[in-house]
């Protein structure tokens, strides 16, 4: 009986761990502020590692930034080469020969 009892709290100690893990310690499940606060608090980090990932983030997140700013000017710019083909009724291709020639003179 008490070995059943043991068995029984041990089985019960894992599952408790399981959904522990799977739910606060797993950041690829968080979805929203409060499941990221609960998975950063569950890394109890001091202050100074805490500030060293709010910079890591702030430059991940400003360099994200940057990459989508960029890549909306490429789609502006490639816009407006289809643009410049349609209205020369030209292809796409012939237009950045045109371009790589004149900016070769």
């Amino acid at each position: 009986m008490n070995n059943d009892l043991n068995l029984q709290k041990m089985m019960n100690a894992f599952d408790e761990l399981d959904f522990e893990q799977r739910t606060t310690t797993n950041l690829e499940n968080a979805r929203n502020k409060q499941q990221m606060t609960a998975y950063i608090n569950s890394l109890d980090f001091s202050i100074r590692r805490l500030k060293i990932l709010q910079e890591s983030v702030n430059d991940i997140v400003e360099q994200k930034q940057l990459d989508l700013v960029k890549q909306e000017h490429i789609q502006t710019y490639k816009t407006k080469i289809i643009n410049l083909s349609r209205k020369y009724n030209i292809s796409y291709q012939d237009v950045i020969n045109i371009m790589a020639q004149l900016s070769h003179k």
